[in-house]
């Protein structure tokens, strides 16, 4: 492969929706072409990063709503300056397990905070970073659950209500249509790609959406 400017390929995606897992194969497949890849994952991925992630994952941990958005955006402001830039410069390909439609999707959609306000945080903490593509891998929500439980122990957000997810679930279906993503430029290109199946058939799903927004990576 010869050299290509950097690009941001973002998967989204409900609980147990497998993001983690395809980011991980997506990886291997552009590393085979002679890519320089970075993974990295929302919250964390810095020091402080980090430190905010273990919190808003504490199981039992009373957030309210704007708190915890904020306390997202922090994250990302961190991973976006000293992480997620400075890849893109030096031409990589960053991988990344969830941005900012999470954001629209939990706290926003899920929570019920104002759109606008959190928009405006969203740009502050990123600076107007837009992804290339995100990868958005559609579940039925009470599959995903059953998926994220058979790995463990719950995270806080979870252990979130039912009807918490399937408001999130509501409003990643929701970002797939073209009239929500016209009117959410900063959002970039929200591919849906369903997540059910076998994961070397998803992949397969994953890497045709990856391959007509980024060309280049082909060659």
């Amino acid at each position: 492969m010869s050299a290509v400017a950097g690009r941001l390929v973002v998967f989204e995606g409900g609980e147990g929706a497998g993001k983690t897992t395809q980011l991980e194969r997506l990886a291997l497949r552009l590393g085979r072409h002679g890519a320089q890849v970075r993974m990295l994952r929302e919250p964390g991925g810095t020091p402080v990063g980090d430190e905010i992630r273990a919190l808003l994952l504490r199981p039992g941990a009373q957030i309210p709503p704007r708190t915890e958005a904020l306390l997202f955006m922090a994250s990302r402001a961190a991973l976006v300056g000293e992480q997620v830039r400075p890849a893109l410069a030096r031409g990589e390909i960053v991988l990344l397990d969830r941005f900012f439609l999470s954001t629209y999707a939990y706290q926003v959609g899920g929570r019920g905070l104002p759109e606008h306000e959190v928009r405006d945080a969203n740009l502050f903490a990123t600076g107007g970073l837009v992804p290339d593509v995100t990868v958005l891998l559609t579940l039925p929500m009470d599959v995903g659950l059953a998926r994220a439980a058979a790995r463990g122990a719950a995270d806080r957000m979870e252990q979130a209500e039912r009807a918490f997810h399937a408001r999130v679930e509501a409003a990643f279906t929701r970002f797939a249509e073209a009239d929500w993503q016209a009117l959410h430029r900063e959002c970039g290109p929200v591919r849906a790609v369903p997540a059910d199946g076998a994961v070397a058939d998803v992949e397969e799903r994953v890497w045709q959406v990856v391959a007509e927004a980024c060309p280049e990576l082909q060659r």
